[in-house]
C-alpha cells in the first residue's frame, strides 16, 4: 500500500517558501543573541572528563583575542566586559588534551554559559595543546565527525533554523527533495540514521514522519535549546548501534543559573515561546513549545492540503554534590494534515487531493538519564520510553458518504523501552568504555484496504496485529595514544540481537567489529582511518507483515539483520588560523539487504513507494554497494569571516531478484555544497548557500496499467514499470539561498532579531 507514504512524500509544506520568494523571521528575547554596542560576559566551569572533579588554575583563552581568564577553587570562572559577538573558547591545563566550543555568542542580556569536561592525556606532566583543537575530533572516531555548532545552525541561509537542513551543507549528505528533511549519507537510506538527545535515543526528529523509513518535511528539534551537533558519517563508537549511515548527537545547552529568562519568536511557519533558568537548589530547567500557522496560510493562498503541527521540548537537570546527576529529557509533537478540498482548482491540485490521504500523528520520547562519577571513570544509565502513533484514512475520489467509497484506513503505533548501561574509565593510559542495552518494543498496526481482484472487483482487506520485541546489545571500546599522543588507536567491538527468529537470536551472526586509527603526520597534518562491520534490524514495517493466514511471514522466510561492512581512509589539514581541508574515500558493502518479493527489485531501488504499512513480503537476499570521496574545506569563525565548501562524488547500487546491480533511489552522483557568511559592525550579517546534486534515478510509471479507471479510483497515481528498473532520472537540482540579518538592541535585557531568507 505505497500510497500511505505518499502523502509524506508530496506533502510540500515548504513550497510556501517558493511562492514567497522572501521569508521574514523576528525575535523578541529577555535572554539570547547579542545586543548592538553592548558588552556581555562568558561564564563557566571546568572538571576532570571521568572525575568530574573540578580543575584549579585552568587557562581559559578566547582565541585570536586578548581576553581570558583562569578557574578558581571551584573550577569556575568568569570573563566580563567583553563586546558583543562571536568567540571560540578554548580551555588549556598542563596533563589534559585542550579543548575549544566554537562560536559561542556574547551579548548583554544575559551570561553565555560555557562548561568544559577535559581529557586527561598520557603523560600528565606535559600540557597538551593540540594544533586542531578548534576541530575536535576522538580517538573512536578520527574520521568521518563533524561537530555543527549551534551558531552555525541558526544563521544558516536556506535552513529555516532545522537542524536536518543544516547538515546538507557537510559532505556526504545528500537531501531526497527540496521540501523534505530526508538525510542521505554516503548514498545510504533515509531509515539508516540514528538520533540521540543528550544521550537518549530519539526515533523520531521531525513532523509528518515517514513510519519505518526516517525524515519529514519539519524538523522536531528545537535549535534555541541545542549547543551543539555531534554527526557521525561513519566510524561509529560501539555504543552507537543499530545505523548504517549515521549518527547525530544533539547535546543541549546548558542552562543559566543567574535567573528566568525568556525568548519569543515569531518565524515563518510557527510561533515559539523558550524560557530557561534555575529551578531550585543545584537544578536548572529548558522549555519549548511550538506551534504552527501554515494551516492559515496555506488555505489563503489555495494549496489542497492544511497541516498543523505542535512541538515540546524540555530538560531538567540536577545535582547531588559532585559526584551524581540527573537529568529528564522530554521530547514530543502534535500533527495533523486536513485536504483541503476546496482547492481542486488545477489539475496539479486535482492530482494533490486524489493521492494523498487526512493524517494524524502524535510521537513522544521521553527518558531519565543519571550520571554516578568516580575518582577515574564514571557510570551512565539511560531509562527511556519513545512511541509514535501514525493514522491515515483515504476514500476514493474523497467521497466519504459511504464506507464503500473507502480506499484505506490505517493506524500503526510504535512503543519502545529502552536500557542503556554504560562505564567509561581510564586505566594506564588507556580509556575504556563498556555497557549492555535492553529493549522491550511493541508494534501494532490496523489496516483496512481495498485491493483490486484480477476481475475487475473489490475485496476488502482487513489486516490487525500485534508483533513484540525483546532486544539486548553488549558492546566495549578501548582507545589509547602513543608517540606522544601523535598516534592514536581505537578498537571495538559489540554485538546484538532479538527474540525473532533463530538467526537473530543468534549473537556471533550480529559481531560488529570497528578499528580506527589517526596518526599526526605533523603539527597540521594527520592521516585517519576506519574499518568496521555494523548492523541494523530491519524496520517494524517489514517484521510485522503477516500473511493470508496471519504468519509473520518475513521472519519465517528468515529476514534478518541488513550488514554493512565499511572502510574510510582520510587526510586532513589543519591550520592554526581555524580552517581545515580533508579529502576523506568510503566503501560501504551491504548484505542481507530485503528484497521485495512481489516485484524482484531491493527495498533500496524501490525507495519512498515503499508501503509504511509493511504489507509485502521480503527475503534478506539484496546486497549492495556504495562508494565515493568527499572534499572538504572548512574556515570555522575568524575575524567576522566562516564558510564551508563540500564535494561529494558517491555511487549507490543493489541487486535485483536476477542478481544485477542497479541504481539505488540515493544514487545521486555527486553532491556540491558552499557556504559562506561575513559579520559586520552594527548588527549586520550576511550568509549564502549554493547547493547542487545529481538527479535521483526513478521507475516511469506503466501507462496501461495506470489508465485503468479502477487502478486510479483507489490508488489516486501511476503504477510503476519494474522492468524498467531506475533507468530514468530527475534533472539536475540546484538552489541558492541568501539570507541578510540585522540585530536590535531594544533596552538592557532585551533584542530584536530580524532577517530576510531569499531561497
Amino acid at each position: 500500500m505505497s500510497s500511505v507514504c505518499i502523502f509524506v512524500r508530496e506533502m510540500k509544506l515548504f513550497r510556501l517558501l517558493s511562492l514567497f520568494a522572501l521569508t521574514t523571521y523576528g525575535t523578541f528575547s529577555s535572554s539570547a543573541a547579542q545586543a548592538q554596542a553592548r558588552t556581555g560576559s562568558i561564564q563557566g566551569a571546568v572538571t576532570d572528563a571521568l572525575s568530574n572533579e573540578a580543575l584549579i588554575g585552568v587557562t581559559i583563552q578566547l582565541l585570536n583575542t586578548e581576553y581570558g581568564g583562569i578557574t578558581d577553587i571551584d573550577g569556575k570562572y568568569e570573563i566580563t566586559d567583553l563586546p558583543a559577538g562571536l568567540y571560540n573558547v578554548q580551555a588549556r591545563y598542563v596533563g589534559y588534551t585542550a579543548q575549544t566550543i566554537v562560536e559561542i555568542e556574547v551579548n548583554s542580556s544575559k551570561p553565555a554559559v560555557v562548561v568544559f569536561k577535559l581529557e586527561q592525556a598520557n603523560d600528565s606532566t606535559k600540557e597538551v595543546l593540540i594544533t586542531t583543537a578548534v576541530f575536535n575530533r576522538s580517538a573512536e572516531s578520527p574520521v568521518s565527525l563533524r561537530q555543527i555548532g549551534v551558531s552555525e545552525i541558526q544563521r544558516n541561509p536556506g535552513g529555516n533554523r532545522d537542524i536536518s537542513r543544516a547538515v546538507q551543507s557537510l559532505p556526504g549528505v545528500a537531501s531526497g527533495v527540496a521540501f523534505r528533511n530526508d538525510i542521505i549519507i554516503r548514498g545510504g537510506s533515509p531509515g539508516e540514521n540514528r538520533f540521540y538527545l543528550d544521550g537518549v535515543e530519539v526515533p523520531t526528529i521531525n513532523h509528518f514522519a515517514t513510519q519505518g523509513a526516517g525524515g519529514g518535511p519539519v524538523g522536531l528539534i528545537n535549535v534555541d535549546l541545542i549547543k551543539e551537533v555531534n554527526f557521525y558519517s561513519g566510524a561509529y563508537p560501539s555504543n552507537r548501534g543499530n545505523t548504517l549511515s549515521s549518527v547525530f548527537e544533539f547535546n543541549q545547552k546548558d542552562a543559566r543559573t543567574d535567573r528566568v529568562g525568556f525568548r519569543g519568536i515569531v518565524g515563518s511557519s510557527d510561533l515559539s515561546l523558550l524560557a530557561e533558568g534555575p529551578a531550585g537548589k543545584n537544578a536548572t530547567f529548558l522549555l519549548s513549545a511550538r506551534r504552527s500557522y501554515l494551516q492559515f496560510l496555506f488555505q489563503l493562498i489555495g494549496l489542497p492540503f492544511l497541516p498543523t503541527y505542535n512541538d515540546f521540548q524540555a530538560r531538567y537537570r540536577i545535582k547531588f554534590g559532585q559526584k551524581h546527576e540527573l537529568s529528564f529529557i522530554g521530547l514530543g509533537a502534535i500533527d495533523q494534515f486536513k485536504l483541503n478540498l476546496e482547492a481542486d482548482t488545477t489539475d496539479e491540485n486535482r492530482y494533490t487531493l486524489g493521492s494523498i490521504p487526512k493524517n494524524s500523528q502524535w510521537n513522544y520520547t521521553n527518558g531519565l538519564v543519571y550520571k554516578y562519577y568516580r575518582q577515574n571513570g564514571f557510570l551512565t544509565a539511560v531509562l527511556s520510553r519513545n512511541m509514535l502513533n501514525n493514522e491515515a484514512t483515504k476514500y476514493i475520489r474523497n467521497d466519504e458518504s459511504s464506507e464503500d467509497n473507502l480506499a484505506f484506513r490505517f493506524k500503526s503505533q510504535e512503543a519502545e523501552n529502552k536500557l542503556r548501561l554504560e562505564y567509561t574509565t581510564r586505566t594506564f593510559g588507556y580509556r575504556i568504555n563498556y555497557g549492555i542495552n535492553a529493549e522491550y518494543a511493541r508494534y501494532l498496526v490496523e489496516n483496512t484496504q481495498s485491493v483490486i481482484l484480477p476481475n475487475g472487483s473489490l475485496f476488502k482487506l482487513n489486516q490487525s496485529d500485534v508483533l513484540k520485541t525483546y532486544l539486548y546489545g553488549i558492546f566495549g571500546q578501548i582507545s589509547h595514544g602513543y608517540l606522544e599522543e601523535r598516534l592514536q588507536l581505537s578498537l571495538g567491538l559489540r554485538t546484538d540481537g532479538n527474540n525473532h527468529n533463530e538467526s537473530m537470536r543468534n549473537p556471533l551472526n550480529q559481531l560488529s567489529p570497528r578499528f580506527s586509527a589517526s596518526y599526526n603526520l605533523t603539527s597540521e597534518w594527520s592521516l585517519n582511518g576506519n574499518v568496521g562491520i555494523y548492523y541494523q534490524r530491519p524496520s517494524y514495517t517489514v517484521l510485522g507483515y503477516r500473511d493470508s493466514l496471519g504468519r509473520l511471514d518475513n521472519i519465517e522466510r528468515g529476514v534478518t539483520y541488513i550488514r554493512n561492512q565499511q572502510a574510510v581512509l582520510g587526510i586532513a589539514y589543519t591550520s592554526t588560523k581555524s580552517y581545515r581541508i580533508s579529502v576523506e574515500g568510503f566503501y560501504k558493502l551491504y548484505d542481507n539487504y530485503p528484497m521485495l518479493v512481489n516485484s524482484g527489485i531491493s527495498l533500496a531501488n524501490e525507495g519512498a513507494d515503499f508501503g509504511v504499512v509493511g504489507n509485502e513480503p521480503v527475503t534478506s537476499t539484496s546486497e549492495g554497494r556504495a562508494y565515493g570521496v568527499e572534499f572538504l574545506a572548512q574556515q570555522r569563525f575568524f575575524k567576522g569571516f566562516y564558510g564551508i565548501a563540500a564535494v561529494t562524488l558517491v555511487r549507490s547500487e543493489f541487486t535485483t531478484v536476477a542478481g544485477n546491480y542497479k541504481p539505488a533511489s540515493w544514487d545521486n552522483q555527486f553532491i556540491v555544497a558552499v557556504t559562506l557568511g561575513k559579520q559586520f559592525k552594527k548588527g549586520w550579517e550576511v550568509g549564502l548557500r549554493y547547493r547542487a546534486q545529481g538527479g535521483s534515478p526513478f521507475t516511469p510509471f506503466d501507462t496501461l496499467v495506470s489508465l485503468q479507471r479502477n487502478v486510479w479510483d483507489i490508488r489516486g497515481e501511476g503504477v510503476r514499470s519494474f522492468n524498467r528498473l531506475n533507468d530514468s532520472r530527475a534533472g539536475f537540482f540546484n538552489a541558492l539561498d541568501i539570507r541578510i540579518d540585522k540585530k536590535f538592541a531594544v533596552s538592557k535585557r532585551s533584542f530584536l532579531d530580524f532577517y530576510i531568507d531569499i531561497q
